[in-house]
């Protein structure tokens, strides 16, 4: 899935990023970029970003950081942060 950005009123796609990467990190860094680079071309509304993201077989803590920044633009934009986690979804 990894992340799904839409309009929850009309289920309208603004954006598809991180493309069969199923690693929440690159997908939160994904997001901010998308953010960063969509604030002012993005009227506010009701959106949702869906982070559709796998558990790294080789975790060990650590991980994503979603920025005080980027919680601020969605927060004014109207975003709500979805995060749906899949067992083994990249894995064969």
């Amino acid at each position: 899935m990894p992340v799904n950005i839409y309009n929850s009123d009309n289920s309208e796609r603004l954006a598809w990023l991180s493309d069969d990467c199923w690693e929440l990190p690159t997908q939160i860094d994904d997001l901010e970029t998308w953010l960063n680079n969509n604030e002012s071309k993005t009227p506010t509304g009701n959106y949702v970003a869906d982070i559709g993201f796998d558990i790294r077989k080789d975790a060990c803590g650590g991980g994503a950081v979603l920025s005080v920044n980027s919680m601020a633009i969605m927060a004014k934009l109207g975003m709500e942060l979805f995060l749906s986690e899949y067992p083994d979804s990249g894995e064969e």
